[in-house]
């Protein structure tokens, strides 16, 4: 049974009154405001590797024997608390690949780059928001306003949808719709960016007289992308593409490498990279490509004035991380898997979303199908790719941003103790899973945290 506020804060009152409440607090306070903590059973203790003596121990012994840890997940739909620490480590991440830091030298900062938007292709009209100089434009207007499809629904659409309206991405006639070509397209999405990557070298590279070796010898191409869902329900690919030196970021690119040559050569590459769906004795061939919309714009390291096209260095990191904490939910789907087709009765999303899953869940239990686990994927409309990834040499990576934090945290920890900064330690500890979530009353202590942080964000 739930607990009412009301008992929530009689049982922190009630906490507040023991002995113990102090370091309690602590456990639950240090965590950010995480909504769902990990529980952990053990101990650690803090040893000198010098002469070998114990400096400190703990162990689970303050949150009624356990000692919570943040959950660490990703997405602001789940975790805002963690999500923000991710989204803040991912613009560290794609910033330093621009302009430098992190153990990435400033000079990448004068490398070519870009940054593009690949889309996906239209699989029929959906209802859109249309704008030109502030103005909202019709739909999907016709000049035959009576014009129907094959099935006898409209054509087109002549409203000026507002930004709220529930119809929006929704097809203007779900038995016209390609579904079973969108879920595909979304299962082969990762597949398209990896045969993206590898003709946009080849197309540079003859762009500069080279062969694919001599290219190799000279230049490297570096990217760090993030896909994000459209209203439609259909991911589009932010990315930013970098020109360097053999090396990576610490060589300089050959004279040769300009953003007009980079940016040119992504427009000619989008049109070119095709794959060719399974199935086709089933459902019928489908070839599947980038949309014809494509948009590529130079980065600079710093912000331009309004209107104009380049992106800065800072504008392009932040958007990339934000997109990097969202998921399939902000195309209206769900955030767990679906394991049950009884599911799909109460699930709480828009009718085309819902049609996307049950394409997802009828080619998955198909034979043809089943290599691609549509099924397992059927909560994210097919798509079962990373939504934020690097190429090994763009700049410094996740891992190394979380051991930073770790080493800092372990050097306030010797301060702490009376040793010097550089003075070596190690721990050793033992723990196991204990289970997860607050009790009432450290829920209601999470939530304050959580709000006292976006107050101050704000």
């Amino acid at each position: 049974m739930t607990a009412t506020l009301p008992q929530s804060v009689a049982a922190l009152v009630a906490k507040a009154s023991r002995p113990e409440f102090g370091a309690w607090r602590r456990n639950v306070v240090r965590l950010g405001g995480c909504t769902n903590p990990i529980h952990l059973v053990g101990a650690a203790t803090v040893y000198d590797t010098t002469t070998g003596g114990a400096l400190l121990s703990y162990g689970s012994d303050v949150y009624g024997g356990r000692l919570l840890t943040a959950c660490g997940n990703r997405r602001a739909s789940v975790c805002p608390a963690c999500s923000a620490l991710y989204r803040a480590d991912t613009y560290q991440l794609v910033r330093a690949g621009l302009v430098g830091g992190k153990n990435v030298p400033e000079v990448v900062s004068g490398h070519p780059r870009v940054f593009a938007t690949l889309t996906a292709p239209g699989y029929g009209p959906v209802h859109t928001r249309r704008e030109r100089d502030g103005r909202v434009r019709p739909c999907r207007p016709r000049r035959q306003r009576e014009d129907l499809c094959p099935h006898g629904a409209p054509a087109g659409c002549h409203e000026r949808h507002p930004a709220d309206d529930p119809r929006l991405g929704e097809p203007l006639c779900p038995r016209c719709y390609d579904y079973a070509g969108a879920v595909l397209w979304h299962a082969f999405a990762g597949r398209l960016w990896h045969r993206f990557g590898l003709e946009l070298k080849r197309e540079v590279a003859r762009r500069a007289g080279l062969s694919r070796t001599e290219f190799g010898e000279v230049a490297r191409l570096s990217y760090a992308k993030v896909a994000e869902y459209q209203r439609r329900g259909l991911v589009h690919f932010h990315a930013v593409i970098r020109l360097d030196g053999p090396d990576g970021p610490d060589s300089a690119p050959p004279g040769w490498a300009t953003v007009p040559l980079l940016a040119d050569a992504v427009h000619a590459v989008v049109g070119r990279v095709r794959l060719s769906a399974p199935g086709a004795g089933v459902i019928g061939p489908r070839v599947l490509r980038f949309g014809a919309q494509v948009d590529v714009r130079p980065v600079t390291s710093y912000r331009r004035g309004a209107g104009e096209r380049p992106a800065s260095a800072s504008s392009v990191a932040g958007y990339i991380a934000k997109y990097a904490t969202k998921g399939a939910e902000s195309a209206g789907a769900v955030d767990g898997r679906i394991r049950h087709t009884r599911e799909m009765v109460v699930l709480p999303v828009r009718a085309h979303v819902l049609r996307m899953i049950g394409a997802c869940w009828w080619l998955g239990g198909l034979p043809e199908f089943e290599p691609l686990g549509l099924r397992r994927w059927a909560h994210m409309l097919g798509y079962g790719g990373h939504f934020s990834t690097k190429s090994r040499r763009y700049s410094t990576t996740l891992t190394a941003l979380r051991h930073a934090r770790t080493d800092h945290r372990a050097k306030q920890q010797r301060a702490s103790l009376g040793l010097a900064a550089d003075h070596p330690t190690v721990t050793v500890g033992r723990w196991r899973y204990a289970g997860r979530g607050y009790s009432p009353e450290a829920a209601l202590l999470a939530a304050s945290v959580r709000e006292g942080g976006a107050s101050h964000g704000a």
